[in-house]
C-alpha cells in the first residue's frame, strides 16, 4: 500500500506491505521510516488505521484483506496485488 498525499492525486512511497498466508492469516509489514514520508497532516490518522488494521485482521482478515486489497480512497491506496508474492513487479520485492 502506498501513501498519497492530500493535496497530490498520485500515490507515492510503498509503506506497507499485507500478506495472506495459506490459513488465511494476515501478516503487515511496515516501512519504519514511514513518517518520513506522510505529511504531517496524516501521521495521526495513519496510525490510527495501522492500530484499527492489526485489530480488524484478528476478526475478520478474510473482509480486511479484500478491502485493502482494493483501497483507492484516503492517504492510504492499494498500489500492487497478486495471488503470490513472485507476482509482484521486481521493484517492489526489493
Amino acid at each position: 500500500m502506498a501513501y498519497r498525499a492530500q493535496d497530490s492525486g498520485r500515490a507515492t512511497p510503498i509503506i506497507v506491505f499485507v500478506l495472506r498466508d495459506a490459513r488465511g492469516g494476515l501478516r503487515f509489514f511496515v516501512d519504519r521510516g514511514w513518517r518520513a514520508v506522510v505529511g504531517a497532516e496524516d501521521v495521526e490518522y495513519l496510525e490510527s488505521l495501522l492500530g484499527d488494521f492489526l485489530e480488524r485482521a484478528k476478526e475478520q482478515p478474510a473482509t480486511l484483506f479484500k478491502q485493502l486489497s482494493s483501497l483507492a480512497v484516503g492517504p492510504l491506496v492499494t498500489q500492487e496485488t497478486g495471488e503470490l508474492i513472485s507476482d509482484q513487479k521486481p521493484s517492489l520485492r526489493g
